[in-house]
């Protein structure tokens, strides 16, 4: 059963509703993003039906922040938030050998602000500096300004955890200033718009954590790209392969249980260890997130 919550917060709990409490499904291939995933667990831990979500990443969505326990029915094919700032701050600092950093973050968005302050926190703990850090909102157009304040602090490197266009712009105008560090990102980096919007060249000298990359020489990874090319004519983003991911995950635990209850369905997606998926073996940890690479 397929119906759309139009990536609205009320809207994906009224689909929740439907499809937990109405339709009677044994489990639920949750919303994409953590705002409209939060807005469904409740429905999900009301009547004990699996949640499964490909892609939202803030750690509450698995662990309940109030009482720091594991939501029991709600999992997740992704990693969360903090591990891949962690990784960003490694590769800046022991990959391409950068010490001075300057963080800009969209302090309107949860995702982005978590990813600021884990990138800061890390960057300090491996030896470097942050030498300036500023916000914008994502309705902003204008960076220029900001960006100048970062050139002139002598950053070496800007690490920039937001979404694609805001991230496209910003780069775009850095490179018009003479800007020409690298710029680091995450997971919302990832669609082909990045490209569209800022130009090929601008992005050069760029680099993102994400959940897998469709360059991948692995056979697994390059059987779906092919196989994803030939049905919609395109490279599969992220959130392609997750979603597969998510599909394929759930089939096995159901397979797994040897039943269609929900009960059991939970058990033995918490049970799920060395899983092979296109985004990475994955094993879930005590708060149903997922072990597994960053790319």
């Amino acid at each position: 059963i397929i119906l759309d919550n139009k990536s609205d917060n009320a809207e994906s709990l009224s689909v929740a509703t439907r499809l937990i409490a109405d339709e009677g499904v044994v489990a639920h291939l949750g919303p994409a993003t953590t705002g409209n995933t939060l807005a469904a667990i409740p429905v999900a831990m009301e009547y004990k039906v699996p949640l499964l979500t490909t892609s939202a990443t803030n750690p509450d969505v698995t662990v309940d922040p109030q009482t720091g326990q594991t939501r029991e029915y709600i999992f997740r094919t992704c990693f969360i938030d903090p591990p891949q700032a962690i990784v960003a701050a490694d590769f800046i600092f022991n990959e391409l050998g950068l010490k001075k950093a300057a963080v800009y973050y969209d302090n309107t968005n949860d995702y982005s602000k978590g990813l600021s302050k884990v990138s800061k926190d890390e960057v300090e703990k491996v030896g470097g500096t942050v030498v300036a850090e500023e916000g914008y909102v994502d309705t902003d157009k204008e960076f220029r300004p900001t960006l100048t304040k970062f050139r002139d602090a002598g950053a070496e490197v800007v690490y920039l955890p937001g979404y694609y266009q805001q991230a496209a712009l910003i780069v775009s105008q850095a490179r018009e200033l003479g800007l020409n560090v690298p710029f680091v990102g995450a997971d919302g980096w990832d669609s082909p718009d990045l490209v569209k919007i800022a130009g090929a060249e601008a992005l050069n000298n760029t680099f993102f954590t994400n959940h897998y990359s469709s360059q991948d020489p692995s056979p697994k990874v390059q059987k779906f790209v092919e196989a994803y090319k030939a049905k919609y004519g395109d490279a599969p983003d992220s959130f392609a392969a997750l979603g597969y991911d998510a599909a394929y995950l759930l089939a096995d635990a159901i397979n797994r249980a040897g039943s269609a209850d929900p009960e059991a369905i939970k058990n033995a997606l918490a049970a799920t260890k060395d899983f092979e998926a296109v985004t990475g073996t994955m094993s879930f940890d005590e708060f149903h997130n997922p072990v597994k690479e960053i790319a």
